[in-house]
């Protein structure tokens, strides 16, 4: 078999593939042994007819038109497997010639396939990222307090205007033209929340318990959704937070704590448990930024498409011009990182273990609500292991990248991201750890009589 690559665009290439017809006569006996035993010839039982009756009964162009399709797919394989292209998406495949008789002629065909772009990454050590220091400030903790407070706060009516923060019970009702198209009642609304409509935050402000005010906003949602509306706002009453005395009795009530200097100690310690956590949420985030600045990554128009078609098709929006804008921009986003995490991924030789995607796994089953081994059953039968070996895999390979960076605090000082992003000993181990339960697992099912069943094992826990 011979093949070409010929690049059409950057993440677009035609590939040319000739195959001869010895290597295409597994496929032809494939094909003869297939018609035999769809059709009925008087003489000859069902799958015993030979070749050359089949030859005359159906024709050699329904012969060599099976073993084509029975073939073409493995043999677009074999031509991939000789090169560095990496397919984004299913090939459009045109068949441009066959063997026009038995024992002569050659199969050729051309695939057109979008796959992902070269692209140059910078040099890791080069990078420099800064991420905020853990210093706990007082501001900090007085912030923690104040959020601790808010919970065990109290609702007061008050006799005053509104004011931002408040709690105001509302009834509310919306009209467009003559038609009354949303209503409230009794709803209660933190001023400054802006969690309802447009403008309602501006026109309580300043309301008292018992007046009304009106004001035009677009519609957030509902058949109207976008639409302007005259919306008629009344404050039935006005409400205050009264916070709690921060004292030994608030820390008595609000923790396991007796005294206000151990509550306050603890959060002192949560705190700095956060913005080290964060420190390297921001080092991932910081290095993916830098990588998309300094790296120009091509973009295939037709995954994105593809993507943004599936998207809108399954919410029924194919027509909505303005969220396919929005779907595009996210799938053009989503796409480009992906392309990228792959690369480095190569680049730094990433490899999955099988802790780390159970680890994967089991989390995301929590996340659609199944059992593990149910949503790993799913996938196994939908094919989907692979994939999700690549989501892990790019995220890895961010946590793998950054071990070779130096990250520094905004005070200058070499932070340890090592709780978070692991060691390269310790993938080693692992890799080890899992190689020894695999080669175990051979053995016992070598050892194992003929016709039992082996054993199941645990996978092995990263």
């Amino acid at each position: 078999m011979k093949s070409a690559v010929e690049t059409l665009e950057p993440t677009k290439v035609k590939l040319t593939v000739e195959v001869d017809y010895d290597e295409l006569k597994p496929s032809i006996d494939h094909a003869y042994e297939h018609i035999a035993e769809q059709v009925n010839v008087p003489g000859f039982r069902k799958g015993k007819v030979p070749p050359r009756i089949i030859e005359q009964r159906v024709g050699w162009g329904a012969v060599i038109e099976h073993a084509v399709n029975d073939g073409l797919s493995g043999f677009y394989r074999d031509a991939l497997g000789e090169t560095d292209l990496r397919p984004l998406a299913q090939p459009e495949v045109d068949v441009t010639e066959v063997p026009a008789k038995v024992g002569e002629g050659q199969l050729k065909f051309t695939a057109e396939v979008e796959v992902r772009p070269e692209i140059e990454l910078p040099e890791l050590s080069d990078v420099e990222l800064t991420v905020d220091s853990t210093v706990v400030t007082d501001e900090d903790v007085t912030e923690r307090l104040d959020a601790l407070r808010e919970r065990f706060g109290t609702l007061v009516g008050v006799d005053r205007p509104a004011v931002e923060g408040d709690y105001v019970v509302i009834d509310l009702k919306a009209v467009i033209g003559d038609e009354e198209v949303d209503s409230v009642s009794g709803v209660s609304y933190q001023i400054g929340s802006g969690n309802m409509l447009e403008g309602l935050d501006e026109a309580l402000t300043g309301l008292s318990g018992g007046e009304t005010t009106t004001f035009k906003a677009p519609l957030a949602g509902g058949d109207h959704e976008g639409q302007d509306a005259d919306v008629t706002v009344t404050a039935t009453s006005v409400k205050q937070r009264d916070l709690p005395e921060v004292d030994d009795d608030f820390a008595q009530l609000a923790s396991e704590f007796d005294t206000l200097e151990e509550l306050t100690d603890d959060l002192k310690t949560q705190v700095a448990g956060i913005k080290t956590s964060n420190q390297a949420v921001t080092a991932r985030d910081a290095l993916m930024e830098k990588l998309l600045e300094t790296v120009e990554v091509p973009v295939p128009t037709g995954v994105v498409e593809a993507e943004v078609h599936r998207h809108l098709e399954s919410e029924s929006r194919l027509e909505d011009d303005e969220h396919r804008a929005e779907v595009t921009e996210d799938a053009t986003k989503a796409i480009k990182n992906q392309i990228l995490l792959d690369t480095l991924a190569e680049k730094l030789k990433v490899q999955v273990s099988q802790g780390e995607l159970v680890e994967y796994l089991v989390s995301a089953s929590q996340q659609y609500g199944m059992e593990p081994s149910e949503f790993i059953k799913t996938l196994e039968q939908g094919g989907q292991i692979p994939a999700m070996v690549g989501e892990v895999a790019r995220s890895k390979a961010l946590a793998v990248a950054l071990r070779q960076i130096e990250v520094k605090d905004s005070d200058g000082n070499v932070v340890d991201l090592s709780e978070f992003i692991g060691s390269d000993e310790a993938d080693e181990a692992q890799s080890a750890l899992s190689e020894a339960v695999a080669q175990a697992q051979e053995a016992a099912d070598a050892e194992a009589p003929e016709g039992a069943e082996p054993e199941t094992s645990e996978p092995a826990k990263a």
